[in-house]
């Protein structure tokens, strides 16, 4: 079927779905998947694969995790369309999002845990690849919730709560192991908070079993292949907010080589590591909490969303401005509250505003799996480019060259319809497709 693009006509209610989960249950249910999904994979990223590296590959650890973390961005990168398209056409009694949820969750725990046993660097990379497929399945069916149920005026609010998240789950995760001395028990106690996460989450959603609508066919290796890609000239609108999205993200990446910068440039010990993290960490949460609580509902009372967006991109831009100059520790805990800021501020409209543009309500899974796309590209880009940037100029260089490209994200804003202004031709306009359509 070709894809007819009909301009400007508002987003169709859904075609099936379920009774809405009360918002006071709705909002901490997204909320407890997502830190559930990053615990399980930022724990690792930022603290326990560069310990356990350290220990199995020696001098080589640093390129080893490179290498490593690229290639489960790229499991990542395909398994979050694929996700969300498998969850829009999942017909579970236990429901098409709660299934995904609970069986990325628990799978992708299973994967952690396998990790504190590998002897290995390839052992790692394939369960390291197997852990970001699960959990990107539970994060694009955590998603979709947004379009599903979650009504347009909260929607900021729930974006906000989504964007913490991102920070809160490590910070849970890296505590937690932070109390444990065991390396072993440190990847057992992170498989099992991911878990009991989810299933918090699936407790409090409310989901009934999706009927698809007449005439659908059924899911074919084609439509799977369609997953990766939505046209960015037919839909201008979605093109520039993934575009946002991919460039803002691509600077915070920056976070997962925190260890390896405080190892280098400060001396810390691998037994200093876990602390110096999480103190970082800490210091990120606080800022992106902030910024969240005002950033997020704010959006929502004022109805506007790009300027939250353009300055997510200045703030991560300072950020990395701080850190390659950064001598002294206070310039490093400045630049984690600026990234903080930054997170806060992007997550506060990043997912509302990505809805906002969809294509196909009908499709939101998979449409939000391409857009999540461009926040985990970066994750597999800028690991293999680091090495590249480190030689050449060290962490200045590194630093700089991902500071620029939050800098463009910025800029990228300005092409996108602000809330209300839809029509205005100055703007790339947002187009639908027929529900149909892939």
């Amino acid at each position: 079927m070709t894809d007819t693009v009909v301009p400007n006509t508002p987003l169709a209610p859904h075609g099936v779905a379920s009774p809405g989960t009360p918002v006071g249950r709705l909002l901490p249910a997204m909320f407890a998947s997502n830190v559930s999904a990053f615990i399980g994979l930022l724990t690792p990223l930022q603290v326990l694969m560069t310990l356990h590296l350290t220990s199995i590959a020696g001098p080589r650890a640093a390129a080893s995790f490179g290498i490593i973390t690229g290639f489960g961005a790229l499991a990542a990168l395909v398994a979050s369309p694929l996700g969300g398209r498998i969850s829009d056409r999942t017909a579970a009694r236990f429901g098409r999002r709660r299934t995904w949820i609970l069986t990325g969750a628990v799978a992708g725990s299973g994967a952690v845990l396998g990790m504190g046993f590998t002897s290995e660097v390839w052992q790692m990379a394939l369960l390291w690849c197997a852990t970001q497929a699960l959990f990107n399945f539970q994060l694009a069916a955590t998603s979709a919730l947004m379009a599903d149920q979650v009504p347009q005026r909260r929607r900021g609010t729930a974006s906000g709560l989504l964007g913490l998240s991102a920070a809160v789950g490590p910070l849970v995760g890296v505590a937690a192991v932070s109390a444990v001395r065991d390396p072993l028990l440190q990847w057992a106690v992170t498989a099992a908070t991911a878990t009991v996460l989810a299933v918090v989450s699936v407790l409090l959603l409310r989901e009934t079993q999706h009927q698809p609508p007449v005439g659908e066919a059924r899911l074919r290796p084609a439509d799977l292949v369609k997953s990766f890609w939505l046209n960015p000239r037919r839909h201008p609108a979605f093109g520039w907010a993934w575009l946002v999205r991919f460039l803002v993200f691509a600077a915070v990446a920056s976070t997962t080589y925190n260890a390896f910068f405080l190892m280098d440039r400060f001396a810390v010990t691998a037994e200093e590591v876990p602390a110096s993290v999480l103190v970082i960490a800490m210091t990120t949460v606080v800022a992106l909490a902030l910024t969240s609580v005002v950033a997020g509902p704010l959006s929502d009372r004022i109805q506007r969303q790009k300027p939250f967006a353009a300055g997510a991109g200045l703030s991560a831009a300072a950020a990395l401005g701080c850190m390659s100059i950064a001598t002294e520790m206070w310039l490093v805990y400045l630049a984690a509250g600026l990234i903080g800021v930054a997170i806060g501020l992007v997550g506060s409209v990043d997912l509302a505003l990505c809805v906002r543009v969809l294509p196909n309500n009908e499709n939101a899974g998979k449409d939000l799996g391409v857009i999540n796309m461009a926040g985990l590209l970066p994750q597999s880009i800028v690991p293999f480019i680091a090495p590249a940037l480190i030689a050449l100029g060290g962490y200045t260089a590194f630093y700089l060259v991902l500071g620029a490209a939050a800098l463009l994200g910025a800029l990228a804003v300005l092409r996108i319809p602000e809330i209300g202004r839809e029509t205005d031709p100055r703007f790339a306009p947002i187009t639908r497709a027929p529900a149909a359509a892939a």
